[in-house]
């Protein structure tokens, strides 16, 4: 029989809100019926903390507000916000309490019914599990959704590489031992052990150019004409790091060590088993490059690689890992090239990449972020013609290659990015000391910071002392925690979200600045307070965990939202690369699912709820 007016204006009312809008047309056609209304009065409580809910309330009209025991603000909700799901479903008390902010109806639902519906229909059951779950789940569905049959790039490993068990000998035995096992075993080399450590490794390239060219006398100790304390990488280590150590090295074979004992070996015939598609052969194929015209050519490639990663079911974290490790093969190479023309550096130095390269988070659409640290035998005088030469050759490759030069100037074609390490270490404590508005944002770039070519020992001297200095300087940390509370995420007074009105980006959200970017900046607050040596998001925030910052819930929920707000990135950029468009972090919200806004939603209000926290551990106040 057809619900009366009544009746059928609620069912069109819950079809539009979440999670009665997951259910059945048939099944939401039933529910109207075992509802009652409920009328609350401006500043009355609409369920107290504690309590145990027999019902589901939904705000039909009206407002409200959750607040903790402390009265502190959780969230504030407007039509379709339910009440009490969450306590209702695991039978536990409710956590807060929930005030009318205006007059307020609401429906009930019945526990019985409430319960019906949970068994019988998984998306309404999800919508009230715990807020780390719901976004978990989100990112699967996410993954799941965009995924086809084809094998992610990163579910392949070394460890899926290794055919075999290692094959090893003395360091005492002969060479023509070493030359025998080879022949016997078909291998192209051979490790070298003492005991069950690893001391080195002989190849047949070894054998050609060491022995043979230099007639050695095969009698001789192995050890004479081996790669003593080979690069070697781990089982568990994606197949793209294994090629790009390769690459760099200029080597053939790499013995994988497991909890330090020898586990086998990987040979560059093992990785061009992998698909030709794969980012790994891009990397090979950029590190050969002749010129910047070539890196570009094979640049072009990557959106296409991003678009295979989305479609696989890549993760948001490994796909910003194959990005990031692409545009290190881009920058590494470019710079190659310039020092190549320029001749030998006059002093020692490192390239520094800045920001989301950095973290190894990079996606579509970066510009360029880095520095030069130069030792501190440099005179400008005398050798700052030649890494000012370097600078502009590298950023100008890079802007050829695709990169857009940074509009803040946060390069190394700028001088003030452009410095001893002495002058670095000089920043370094100003910022830290007298941290103005420009010392904070310099100083949120700069502790992004990931070592990218040159001498490491100079980054490595940088890196510890950025890490001293900001750990034992709370009213810097004070700084960056005001500055990550600052930032709006586009949330609404009632949850609704934010979209920009006017202009290029009209009705759509940028979900880079209005949240990836706040994660980013409360990952790297709590993690330089703890004294963390990690430099991605996600490391930062389990070591902020480990130390007491953030609860275990609140590191699971911003993890959970940073993950689930860079696949939306990740997908939306996809959409647009397919159609031949620029990508970009705008996204429209109207173009999403119901189950995607809200969870859009879910992922802003944790980041509210981080923001809201950050004041119990630094003193903001004392700021203002």
């Amino acid at each position: 029989m057809p619900l009366n007016v009544e009746l059928a204006e609620i069912r069109d009312f819950l079809a539009s809100h979440a999670p009665f809008d997951s259910l059945p047309a048939a099944v939401l056609e039933s529910v109207p019926p075992r509802l009652s209304i409920g009328y609350h009065r401006r500043g009355t409580v609409v369920l107290a903390e504690g309590s145990t809910p027999v019902e589901l309330l939904v705000v039909r009209s009206g407002a409200v507000e959750l607040r903790d025991r402390d009265g502190e603000l959780v969230e504030r909700g407007a039509a379709g916000t339910c009440i009490g799901g969450a306590a209702l479903a695991t039978g536990a008390p409710q956590p807060v309490t929930v005030h009318a902010i205006e007059d307020t109806l609401v429906l009930a639902c019945p526990a019985e019914l409430f319960h019906q519906l949970r068994e019988r229909h998984a998306d309404f059951a999800s919508f009230f599990e715990h807020r780390a779950g719901r976004l978990r789940e989100a990112v699967a569905r996410q993954r799941r959704e965009g995924a086809g049959a084809e094998r992610s790039v990163l579910s392949s490993t070394v460890g899926d590489l290794v055919g075999r068990a290692p094959v090893s000998v003395r360091a005492d035995a002969s060479v023509l031992e070493a030359a025998r096992t080879m022949s016997a075993e078909r291998i192209s080399s051979v490790l070298v052990s003492d005991g069950e450590v690893l001391v080195g490794i002989l190849t047949d390239r070894d054998l050609r150019t060491r022995v043979l060219a230099a007639g050695v006398d095969p009698e001789s100790p192995v050890s004479t004409v081996m790669t003593p304390d080979p690069a070697t990488t781990r089982p568990a280590a994606p197949a793209l790091e294994a090629l790009l150590e390769m690459v760099r090295r200029n080597i053939h074979h790499l013995p994988v060590v497991d909890d330090g004992r020898p586990a086998g070996v990987i040979t560059a015939t093992d990785l061009l088993r992998l698909q030709q598609a794969n980012p790994v052969f891009l990397v090979g194929d950029i590190a050969k490059a002749p010129d910047v015209a070539t890196v570009a050519e094979l640049a072009a490639r990557l959106p296409w690689v991003v678009v295979g990663l989305v479609r696989q079911g890549t993760s948001a974290h490994d796909a910003g890992r194959v990005v990031t490790t692409v545009g290190d093969a881009i920058e590494q190479q470019v710079i190659a090239l310039a020092e190549a023309g320029l001749g030998a550096p006059p002093v020692p130095y490192a390239w520094l990449t800045l920001g989301s390269r950095a973290r190894f988070e990079q996606a579509l659409a970066p510009d360029q972020d880095h520095a030069l640290l130069l030792h501190d035998d440099y005179r400008s005088d005398e050798h700052g013609p030649w890494f000012a030469e370097l600078a502009e050759l590298v950023t100008r490759g890079l802007e050829t290659v695709g990169y857009p030069r940074c509009r803040g100037d946060k390069m190394a074609t700028n001088p003030m990015w452009r410095q001893p390490l002495h002058t670095w270490r000089g920043h370094v404590a100003r910022w830290v000391g007298t941290p103005s508005p420009e010392a904070i944002l310099e100083a949120s770039v700069f502790f992004d910071l990931r070592h990218q070519y040159g001498d490491p020992d100079l980054t490595a001297e940088l890196v510890a002392d950025q890490r001293r200095a900001a750990r034992g300087a709370p009213i810097f940390l004070a700084h960056l925690a005001a500055a990550a509370a600052s930032h709006h995420t586009p949330l609404g007074f009632f949850r609704g979200l934010v979209v920009h009105r006017s202009g290029e980006h009209r009705d759509t959200l940028d979900v880079k600045r209005g949240g990836i970017n706040t994660i980013v900046e409360i990952a790297r607050l709590h993690g330089l307070a703890c004294g963390s040596e990690e430099v991605s998001t996600l490391a930062r925030l389990e070591d902020a965990v480990a130390a007491g910052r953030l609860s275990p819930t609140l590191g699971a929920d911003l993890r959970d939202a940073w993950e689930f707000l860079g696949h939306l990135r990740l997908r939306h950029q996809v959409d647009r690369v397919r159609v031949g468009r620029p990508a970009d972090n705008w996204v429209d919200p109207s173009t999403l699912s119901h189950f995607e806004q809200r969870h859009l939603r879910a992922a802003f209000g944790v980041i509210r709820a981080a923001q809201g926290g950050i004041a119990q551990h630094y003193p903001v106040r004392e700021l203002t």
